[in-house]
């Protein structure tokens, strides 16, 4: 891996290292693109802890924004979590081969 991709990969797993970021990418994957209010309505979190969350996810280039009047919307990029999958696919289909080999 070049630095820089794997600078960015490292950060996207970094974001994904606290269980509700990877609850809030998990619903957002399914949901397209979400209202912060939903958000904080659905993980029974206040506003300031789930904006916090959602800042890291952001600033790791996992997840978009886009202000509508006073609420803000979030989506998944998805070439983002394409890039992470693909990476942990890679990791594991090597492990496999080397299993297979000894």
């Amino acid at each position: 891996l070049e630095p820089g991709v794997a600078a960015a990969l490292a950060a996207g797993f970094r974001a994904l290292g606290d269980p509700t970021r990877v609850a809030i990418v998990n619903r957002l994957a399914g949901a397209g693109e979400v209202c912060v209010c939903e958000l904080t309505e659905a993980f029974q979190l206040g506003q300031p802890t789930i904006s916090h969350h959602l800042k890291v996810l952001r600033d790791a280039g996992l997840l978009t924004s886009q202000r509508r009047a006073s609420w803000v919307y979030y989506a998944v990029v998805p070439e983002a979590l394409d890039a992470l999958s693909a990476l942990l696919s890679a990791v594991a289909a090597s492990a496999a081969a080397e299993a297979v080999s000894r």
